[in-house]
């Protein structure tokens, strides 16, 4: 068994976001972590952005590469890395799916409409050349925004992966719902600034059981240990 990380939007370096959960979940479990690299963040390519079309559907197809070269997987999707999950498809090396403050979306829907209706929204700008960035952030109001239960330190590391992303990952409806069928646990994070909790609990329900942590956006850095009890969980 192995577990696979599909990160948020409009990052890179999901290594990096995932390495405290990646540590502990090795040490508890001998489960071994890989982040995949997502395209339209321009990962996984030569020279960064300029080869990051395809957006959505790059990004899923990135993720089916990576299960095929397992037997057996836990997928973790935070955020965005859940509509990566459905546009991948069911894939018969996945045991298990975690979601992190993320979307279970129908199929036909797209990120951005899945985001249209909070009532506060990320602001985020069209940099003209296709591709989105987050807009009118700093390190410390970024920090304040997605990782304010996290130190300075670690929010200066996070400003400097924010990265801008294709903007066809949030304007391309999805052509399947990878998450229907299987075995799925859902973390509701209970302080979140970022993702509002009426929408993750509206995507909750539609997972096979769900878990509420007293955590912002990004648990798998600032409580690595209840993320490895759900993962544990699923395995028990």
């Amino acid at each position: 068994m192995e577990l696979l990380f599909a990160h948020g939007a409009l990052v890179r370096d999901g290594a990096w976001w995932w390495q405290p959960a990646a540590d502990l979940l090795e040490r508890r479990t001998g489960i071994r972590s890989r982040a995949v690299a997502l395209p339209s963040c321009g990962e996984g390519t030569a020279d960064g952005l300029s080869d990051a079309a395809g957006g959505l559907v790059a990004d899923a197809a990135a993720l089916r590469r990576e299960l095929d070269t397992v037997d057996e997987a836990i997928v973790v999707g935070h955020s965005y890395g859940g509509t990566v999950i459905a546009e991948a498809g069911s894939h018969p090396a996945v045991r298990h799916l975690l979601y992190i403050s993320s979307y279970l979306p129908d199929i036909g829907q797209a990120q951005g409409m899945i985001m249209s209706g909070e009532s506060d929204p990320v602001s985020i700008g069209d940099n003209g050349d296709g591709t989105l960035s987050v807009s009118g952030y700093d390190a410390t109001s970024f920090g304040g925004r997605f990782l304010q239960d996290a130190d300075e330190e670690t929010q200066r590391e996070a400003w400097s992966r924010v990265t801008a992303q294709d903007a066809t990952a949030f304007m391309t409806p999805t052509t399947a719902a990878g998450w229907q069928g299987v075995d799925s646990t859902y973390l509701v994070c209970g302080e979140d600034r970022s993702t509002s909790l009426e929408l993750q609990r509206f995507h909750a329900a539609r997972a096979t059981r769900s878990v509420e942590l007293p955590t912002g956006h990004h648990p798998f850095i600032t409580r690595p240990d209840l993320v490895v009890d759900a993962l544990a969980a699923l395995l028990a």
